[in-house]
């Protein structure tokens, strides 16, 4: 892979193509792949040699492919980004003239996921060059993953194995990730809506599930729905794999103000565990009643909380403390 020549990518791509192996083209079109780091493949310009090979819509997306590549490798993600646009284009077409069949999902998945992720690089690297403000590339990614979504949802002739609804998932969890990232939480809701409404909503991989309890449960905390937020983020937290420490950490960052506004004080040991211990003095001020120690906890962690997005979640627990104090009373 690392030494393959440029016919021999694009023999293994078509071959893949005409098999319509959708793991194995999503492979060779994703940058988790080692052909990424092939400098035969990192062409600024490969239309010409592309199009030898490939058909329209294909030859669009394969050309800019391998042009992100290129781009990649000059550490532009600028650039990276409007290729890949070119390349979710490009797919979209294709995934729209598929009627009846689903075996492109793979690809879409990893096509998407690699927008988001050069979307977020490229408006770091924009804001830092002063050539735009953070969010512009992620607000158009989301509008290209929006349209792909569309195909999804209105796949209702297909029979439900080859459907194209199996997308709808992983797309609103990548339009999740973007949507918190430039505070769009109300773009949420009618997402929500569409998957809830899926016949198939608990046959999708459990993965795939808990990544969006784990949203729809922090959008309920920032509406103050607290037992739905309880409801979704205990979810998220119990289901995730016990290895993925790091995910679970994030889900309790949430569920425990959630829990602790219900009156549930966390568990020492569980802080311990998850080194969340910045709500260990927090917890025992609420339930002794303690503002003062409270107030002087909240400000100690304050930049933690904040770059959370709690503090405010958190500040809401002095109703809580003042209950505790006037039952001492």
């Amino acid at each position: 892979m690392a030494t393959w020549s440029m016919n021999q990518y694009f023999q293994t791509l078509d071959d893949a193509l005409q098999e319509r192996d959708g793991l194995k083209t999503a492979e060779l079109l994703s940058f988790q792949h080692p052909h990424i780091q092939n400098p035969r493949l990192q062409v600024e310009h490969p239309e010409s040699q592309v199009q030898r090979v490939f058909d329209s819509p294909f030859d669009e997306m394969i050309a800019a492919h391998l042009r992100c590549c290129w781009a990649v490798s000059n550490h532009d993600f600028i650039e990276a980004y409007g290729c890949q646009s070119v390349v979710a284009q490009a797919f979209n077409k294709i995934f729209q003239s598929q009627k009846d069949e689903n075996w492109s999902l793979p690809i879409m998945f990893n096509i998407f996921i690699d927008l988001r992720l050069f979307a977020n690089s490229g408006d770091i690297q924009a804001v830092h060059k002063g050539k735009g403000k953070m969010g512009d590339r992620l607000e158009k990614a989301a509008d290209l993953i929006m349209g792909c979504f569309r195909v999804c949802a209105s796949d209702n002739r297909a029979s439900v194995e080859d459907s194209k609804k199996w997308g709808m998932l992983n797309l609103v969890n990548q339009l999740f990730k973007i949507y918190f990232k430039i505070n769009k939480l109300h773009l949420c809701k009618p997402l929500v809506r569409a998957i809830d409404s899926l016949p198939m909503k608990n046959r999708f991989s459990l993965s795939q599930q808990v990544t969006f309890k784990y949203y729809v449960g922090r959008k309920a905390m920032f509406d103050s729905d607290y037992k739905a937020a309880e409801e979704y983020l205990t979810f998220a937290f119990e289901r995730c794999h016990k290895r993925s420490m790091k995910n679970k950490r994030m889900s309790l960052i949430y569920l425990l103000p959630v829990k602790m506004l219900l009156g549930k004080m966390p568990k020492p040991q569980v802080l311990q565990k998850y080194d969340l211990m910045q709500f260990a003095d927090v917890a025992r001020s609420v339930s002794t009643g303690n503002l003062l120690k409270l107030n002087e906890a909240l400000q100690r962690n304050e930049t933690f909380f904040i770059k959370c997005g709690i503090y405010l979640i958190l500040e809401k627990l002095k109703i809580i403390t003042y209950r505790n104090l006037f039952k001492k009373v």
